[in-house]
């Protein structure tokens, strides 16, 4: 396993160029972190990388500087419909971001293009575009890159693009594989070279990542980077400056103590968590009722064309709240996040790291609250033991305002956000039940 230790860009035994540097100046990152010191000299090296590391720990800039550097090291030029390097993340929400990070570095070197192919745009204007600017790094999600592939006849031959292809990144690897993107993943993989540099950048090894390893990697240098001071065997998962909280109360408490906690940190920015879409859409609408004078949004995985612009909107606002699903749970980063609010609690201990650590990223400050029922209170150990997890208790406020009622005749005002209640209602207990039965599992097993 590689030592890694913390150095300025400038200590690594492969010189950076100088837009490089410049970019990285602008970006105020002085130091390298740990995944990228280790990572940024096998990936220039020749080496095949798989790195295991925590959620914010600046995994993105570990393989983007990398790409930068490997094309320009190239001895023949890329033409603008070749691809020289292709990253492959789950979700549309980070690949936006991923694309956002390199836009800061390929402005230095207008000679390279970048394209962005995700879902909820037209595929056909994702053609016509590539045809037109072309893409020497590609950053796409799954289910549109192997429609791409399949676009032959409308003029885009993206299989002889990817030819000239020097590196490939598998970003958040292990969601990939939970996504259910293992029949696109190996599809893409066929159309690839073989002779190629490959990243795969997990937050957690599980067995299907490591087959992936072992089925895309040749040779593969293996990389784990832990939290600083602490063993190996006794890792906690979630960024050590965390402060993660947990509030035990009844389920006719639980609502009013949200409102209540969100209304006391009104100038603060947070990411509200529930477990299905029909949840985000009636407890979002519920929010914007009943807290004034804060901008809030919903965004979950049925959006089609919104999710993009909320998406994109909200990392810009100073404060907020984002009421979301697990969509916004994987790599995001959302500039400076206060809180992690989790009103439904994932029955997936390994969810509930990835929630966390969408705050105290990259060496900030952050605090995460966790709401649970009083039957629910085995998860506090669960996720000590399991995770390696250490969490403080937040005891209820008292005498909070009661906003049920409110909520109820807002409900029956409005007949459409009736039957969102009603349909989250329903996801709700149909999402507890797997929870409990999953937690049961877990804790026995």
């Amino acid at each position: 396993m590689e030592q890694v230790t913390e150095g300025t860009w400038e200590s690594l035994p492969v010189a950076l160029s100088p837009g490089v540097l410049q970019a990285l100046r602008e970006l105020r990152f002085s130091h390298m972190t740990p995944v990228q010191c280790a990572t940024i000299p096998l990936f220039m090296t020749n080496k095949d990388v798989a790195a295991e590391a925590v959620t914010g720990s600046g995994k993105t800039l570990a393989f983007v500087i990398p790409i930068i550097e490997i094309l320009l090291r190239r001895e023949e030029k890329l033409k603008k419909a070749q691809i020289g390097a292709l990253i492959i993340t789950p979700t549309r929400e980070l690949a936006i971001q991923i694309d956002e990070v390199i836009s800061h570095f390929v402005k230095y070197y207008p000679q390279f293009s970048q394209c962005l192919l995700i879902g909820g745009k037209n595929p056909m204007e994702d053609v016509e575009r590539f045809k037109e600017r072309g893409g020497n790094i590609l950053v796409a999600t799954p289910g549109r890159l192997e429609d791409m592939f399949r676009r032959k006849s409308e003029g885009l031959d993206l299989a002889k693009s990817v030819k000239s292809l020097d590196i490939l990144v598998l970003d958040e690897a292990d969601r990939l594989l939970d996504m259910g993107f293992e029949a696109s993943l190996n599809a893409i993989l066929d159309f690839l070279p073989k002779q190629r540099r490959t990243g795969l950048f997990s937050a957690t090894q599980t067995q299907e990542v490591e087959n992936l390893v072992r089925a895309g990697l040749r040779n593969p240098v293996r990389i784990s980077v832990k939290e600083k001071g602490m063993a190996a065997s006794n890792t906690q998962k979630t960024p050590t400056r965390l402060q993660n909280y947990y509030m035990i109360c009844k389920a006719d408490e639980k609502f009013n103590q949200l409102v209540y906690f969100l209304r006391q940190h009104k100038p603060e920015k947070h990411l509200v968590f529930f477990s299905t879409c029909a949840c985000v859409e009636y407890y979002g609408k519920a929010l914007e009722s009943l807290i004034k004078n804060v901008k809030i949004m919903c965004i979950h995985g049925k959006m089609k064309h919104k999710r993009n612009r909320i998406f994109t909107e909200f990392r810009k606002l100073p404060s907020g709240i984002l009421v979301c699903t697990d969509v916004m749970a994987r790599g995001i980063d959302i500039p400076e996040v206060n809180w992690v609010l989790q009103y439904d609690p994932p029955s997936n201990a390994s969810a509930f790291v990835h929630r966390c650590g969408r705050t105290a990223r990259i060496g900030h400050l952050g605090s995460a609250l966790v709401f649970l029922l009083p039957m629910e209170e085995a998860y506090i150990s669960f996720l000590a033991i399991n995770q390696k997890c250490p969490m403080q208790e937040l005891k209820p406020q008292r005498n909070v305002v009661d906003v049920l009622p409110k909520l109820k005749s807002l409900s029956l005002a409005d007949r459409a956000v009736y039957e969102k209640g009603m349909k989250a209602f329903v996801s709700c207990v149909q999402a507890y039940a797997k929870h409990e039965c999953n937690l049961i599992f877990r804790i026995k097993g």
